[in-house]
């Protein structure tokens, strides 16, 4: 049996060209496959892009998340690997965790140096990466981000720093498991629900917000034909109280508002009373992005809308 190792671009495919010119997506599979250590799984290798992952699109993710699924229909994969630039990993591991029914493992990886850089980890990421897509402990367990020896759930990682090599982090929850040499480890285990995926719908806005910010950003949203909107309240998810007649009006017109908090951890609650607060927004009829950070409060609420499911069926699919 196999892995199949799908390579996208990012910092682990990077290397400077000419010196001081700044280092590209350059490496291809083959490179990879040079410096690979003797004793893995077979690889099944495909090339899906070569790209920084903020230059990513919409389209680059459904048609990622469509080779992805085939490769994991396949009976000769046990497992897949996806080498992808930091930058955006996270979103891409949470979207292939909600919307692909496999029991196979699906692990990102990636690097936060260069190649041509002293310290680049991306070959030791990468060999963490197939380690973990071949172990039988990783099945069932969804798409999972493997970096710094660390495996973290898709739900729950972010990328929490813009230069360290321990970039990446799972707030309030930690690693699922570890590589310590040739053994996996898994500390614990998660649940997973799929839910149904036609498209992304793009009409989906995420903002943040700050002290004393007005509610121009979502009017503007509103404007320009908004299907969803994502804000991302101080504390456990409160917003102005001048925000709430732009909330409640976005609603009464059939525009789904999601709750998020703009803290790296912890639910969407509170015990107050005052406007702006938990008990205010619920009966306004917001939806709560439950430890769900903003950038993937996004993501689930654009695969929901982009499936067709609105009101009561909205409502139900996103607490799932």
């Amino acid at each position: 049996m196999a892995i199949a190792l799908v390579t996208t671009g990012g910092t682990i495919a990077m290397k400077e060209q000419s010196k001081g010119k700044g280092a590209i997506p350059t490496l291809t599979p083959e490179d990879f496959l040079t410096q690979l250590p003797e004793g893995l799984p077979p690889l099944i290798i495909e090339e899906h892009c070569n790209l920084p992952s903020s230059h990513f699109t919409l389209q680059t993710l459904t048609s990622l998340r469509e080779r992805i699924q085939n490769l994991a229909l396949r009976n000769d994969i046990d497992g897949i690997v996806i080498t992808h630039g930091t930058d955006t990993m996270e979103e891409t591991a949470y979207f292939l965790d909600i919307t692909i029914p496999t029991e196979k493992p699906i692990v990102l990886t990636g690097a936060m140096k260069t190649a041509g850089e002293a310290g680049y980890e991306g070959m030791a990421n990468l060999i963490a990466a197939l380690k973990t897509a071949s172990s039988p402990q990783a099945r069932g367990r969804g798409a999972m981000v493997v970096m710094n020896d660390e495996i973290h759930a898709a739900r729950y990682v972010t990328k929490s720093h813009t230069l360290s090599t321990a970039t990446f982090v799972s707030p309030g929850w930690g690693p699922m498991g570890r590589i310590d040499g040739e053994r996996i480890t898994f500390a614990w285990n998660i649940t997973r629900k799929i839910v149904p995926f036609r498209r992304l719908e793009e009409k989906v806005y995420l903002i943040k917000l700050g002290v004393g910010m007005t509610d121009e950003f979502l009017r503007f949203a509103l404007q320009e034909g908004a299907r969803g909107i994502v804000i991302e309240g101080m504390g456990a998810g409160r917003v102005p109280p001048w925000w709430m007649p732009s909330i409640k009006e976005a609603i009464g017109k059939g525009i789904a508002v999601v709750i998020a908090s703009r803290c790296q951890a912890g639910g969407i609650y509170d015990p107050y009373g005052y406007p702006g607060a938990y008990r205010d927004l619920s009966s306004a009829g917001v939806l709560f992005a439950h430890h769900l950070n903003g950038q993937k409060a996004r993501i689930r609420l654009m695969v929901l809308l982009g499936s067709g499911a609105q009101g009561k069926e909205l409502e139900e699919l996103w607490y799932e």
